[in-house]
């Protein structure tokens, strides 16, 4: 695309990173989707980030490993931990220790190389989990950690952190990946999902997920059991 940058988008093949790249698409960036696969127990959601990356065009997608399930520490890690069913107040067990943290890491280094140094990603302050790296702070400490641990960015690169759907709601990131054209079929968002993608409807990521479908005033094409 001339006059495009390239920017690495963080991309789990979940409705909000699909929404992310179709974002940052549609500011002319030259996307390179990253996934990692981290030892979640819904793996279906790589193979969904693998359908998204062709759908939306990205120029290249990669997936990444890190043993997070061999520190422990998350039900979503751990395929015998109960997974909630409900919202709950403070940080639930679904919050994977440093997971963020890893991931903008793993982002930064690919972005070095490229000579990137925009980096797009889908954490959410307004309808979340209460992870406590999805918070704006978080953001910026990451940041200005880019800005002094990499040989870019004491070279004079100014990285900037791209969190677009931080302060949306769910409806309303669905109403922008809707007008950006993102295909939400190919999303999967379950934290127990089977290896077809299909969706529980019970777990709090599926709640937020059909609530912000309904609060839209979009068709959920999410398959439920």
């Amino acid at each position: 695309m001339p006059g495009s940058k390239r920017a690495i988008i963080l991309l789990s093949g979940g409705l909000d990173s699909a929404t992310v790249l179709a974002i940052a698409r549609s500011q002319n960036y030259e996307c390179y989707a990253l996934s990692v696969a981290y030892g979640q127990r819904h793996y279906a959601e790589l193979n969904a980030a693998v359908k998204i990356a062709k759908l939306l065009g990205v120029q290249e997608h990669r997936t990444m490993r890190v043993d997070l399930a061999g520190i422990g520490g998350s039900a979503l890690t751990d395929a015998g931990a109960a997974l909630p069913e409900a919202l709950m107040p403070g940080i639930p067990v679904t919050y994977v220790p440093a997971r963020n943290t890893l991931f903008l890491s793993l982002a930064l280094g690919w972005a070095e190389v490229l000579g990137a140094t925009d980096i797009f990603l889908g954490v959410n302050a307004v309808d979340y989990s209460g992870y406590p790296d999805c918070r704006p702070a978080f953001i910026d400490a990451f940041e200005q950690l880019a800005r002094v641990a990499t040989k870019a960015g004491v070279e004079g690169a100014r990285f900037k952190i791209h969190a677009p759907l931080i302060r949306m709601s769910k409806a309303d990131i669905i109403r922008s990946g809707t007008g950006l054209g993102v295909d939400f079929a190919a999303t999967v968002s379950c934290y127990q999902a089977d290896a077809e993608g299909i969706a529980c409807g019970v777990c709090d990521s599926c709640r937020l997920r059909s609530s912000g479908f309904a609060v839209a005033g979009v068709p959920d094409p999410t398959p439920y059991r």
